[in-house]
């Protein structure tokens, strides 16, 4: 799914899109959101960066209130290619830089998460992608060496601390780019 925390907030900054972009760029950051994904709690969170942004505390909140509408669409040629990897018993495993509190409510509203026999969440384990432990933690958990997976991302820095560790890689940049690849090395036929 795409996801861009400028979705919720567009509606809020409505007429003010300097303000908007000056908020996502220095008040509300990926950098101070990759702590929600390395475990810390949106209250505590947030609580750290209302007292630096006193004056932006209300839309400071919101990212924990607004979380839902910070999602896009779900991209339908990747779950396509997901249900198919499925079907013919591929053993799928998720990683993903996700906050521990908001990863249960996630699944259970998307049905395709079901399709995975193990998520490895960087919430729940306190380390993000690209670093190398949470590679490790995925293959103790899955039992499958790393010369024998294809890890698929959408972040470059991902995928080159994957292959550091010996995964087979793909650079996820659309459904018919994945597509291609898994044909071109005969995972699918079509």
């Amino acid at each position: 799914m795409r996801w861009d925390p400028r979705r919720a907030y567009e509606p809020l900054f409505k007429g003010k899109p300097q303000e908007l972009n000056f908020f996502l760029s220095t008040v509300c950051t990926l950098e101070w959101h990759t702590r929600h994904d390395q475990g810390v709690p949106f209250r505590e969170n947030i609580k750290f960066l209302q007292k630096q942004y006193p004056e932006y505390a209300p839309m400071i909140a919101a990212y924990d209130s607004q979380w839902d509408n910070m999602f896009g669409e779900v991209i339908e040629g990747a779950i396509q290619l997901l249900h198919q990897l499925h079907d013919l018993n591929y053993a799928l495993f998720g990683l993903t830089n996700f906050p521990a509190e908001k990863f249960s409510s996630f699944k259970q509203t998307h049905n395709f998460m079901d399709l995975f026999l193990d998520i490895i969440v960087s919430g729940e384990e306190k380390v993000t992608k690209p670093d190398p432990r949470i590679y490790q933690i995925l293959l103790n958990r899955t039992g499958i060496p790393a010369a024998q997976s294809l890890f698929i991302d959408d972040r470059q820095e991902n995928i080159i601390a994957a292959q550091k560790l010996g995964f087979q890689t793909h650079h996820f940049t659309s459904p018919e780019n994945l597509r291609t690849y898994l044909v071109s090395r005969q995972i699918i036929s079509r």
